[in-house]
């Protein structure tokens, strides 16, 4: 028992077999099942309306659930708030600000609510670059600032589980950067346990260790990012070259190639040395390959994962 007890603790949030709806017979989560292991970045990828907002809803318990299908920290969701909410940050929807007021004195505010140490406001100021803007009203901060200050607000209580949803909203290319490294530095040097949703499929693979793709309320993946890689290990490679259409025949014997348009080839392919010998097999043919793009990356598997929806 005590080694089983091990086992489950590994995991931060756990789902189990999760159905929610509003209306009867229209379901929005249909037998959700997640792991997010501690000390993990998540991420929780799905298009608008597949479920990702809901499910973080649920594990934050802003929506009941009466199955006890979601635990955090190996207490179900009904044990473990209000007292759970010290050891998570959260950034779910649109945090409400005071306008007239700084975001120094908003941040003040909630640390006086929840009786939180108020000497951590200036360091998370510091974290998320609101520094120069502590004392600067809120109807004056731009959307960006004010994102930046909603994570400011998640970070305040020094939490364990960070539950983001969309945290880089409204953020310049430059401002995504920065919340990045910064969710990077606080899971590598901190420890943190990050769930994270977004839509922007290339900043979420340049930090997740592990992911869900959920469409239509089901759970179409999960598990880490090498055993996303390992799904699709046989990849599509495009080659563009000039009259395409002439070079298909020789490559159709021993692979599996597809004429996309009049310039090019997609064929799927399992290494790097794959990639080399179809290249030599059109040179030789008397093809001119002048560009070579390689398949896979997180882009084409969740559309790969989503597209029978």
């Amino acid at each position: 028992l005590f080694i089983l007890k091990l086992i489950i603790m590994e995991n931060t949030i756990e789902i189990r077999n999760l159905n929610f709806g509003f209306q009867p017979g229209k379901p929005i989560l249909k037998n959700v099942n997640m792991n997010i292991p501690k000390g993990s970045i998540y991420g929780f990828l799905g298009a608008n309306g597949a479920g990702k907002s809901t499910t973080m809803r649920l594990v934050m318990g802003l929506f009941n659930d009466p199955e006890n299908s979601v635990k955090v920290f190996g207490e179900t969701v009904s044990n473990i708030y209000p007292e759970g909410l010290h050891r998570i940050g959260s950034l779910i929807d649109y945090p409400a600000f005071y306008d007239h007021l700084s975001g120094y004195d908003n941040l003040k505010i909630v640390c006086t609510i929840r009786g939180l140490d108020e000497s951590k406001i200036e360091e998370v100021l510091s974290l998320v670059g609101l520094s120069k803007a502590a004392k600067m009203k809120m109807r004056r901060y731009s959307l960006g600032m004010k994102q930046r200050l909603a994570i400011a607000l998640a970070l305040i209580s020094n939490p364990e589980l960070l539950v983001l949803d969309e945290p880089v909203n409204g953020l310049d290319p430059g401002g995504m950067v920065e919340i990045r490294e910064l969710l990077i530095q606080l899971n590598q040097q901190h420890g943190v346990t990050i769930f994270i949703s977004s839509h922007l499929l290339q900043e979420i693979d340049k930090m997740v260790t592990h992911l869900a793709v959920i469409a239509d309320g089901e759970i179409k993946f999960q598990g880490s990012k090498e055993e996303l890689k390992e799904l699709y290990k046989f990849q599509k490679t495009k080659f563009f070259m000039n009259n395409a259409a002439e070079f298909t025949e020789f490559l159709n014997s021993d692979y599996e190639a597809d004429l996309k348009s009049p310039t090019e080839i997609s064929v799927v392919t399992q290494s790097t040395e794959d990639v080399a010998k179809i290249n030599r097999i059109l040179t030789e043919k008397g093809a001119g390959v002048y560009q070579i793009s390689a398949g896979g990356g997180l882009e084409e598997w969740f559309m790969e994962l989503t597209k029978q929806n």
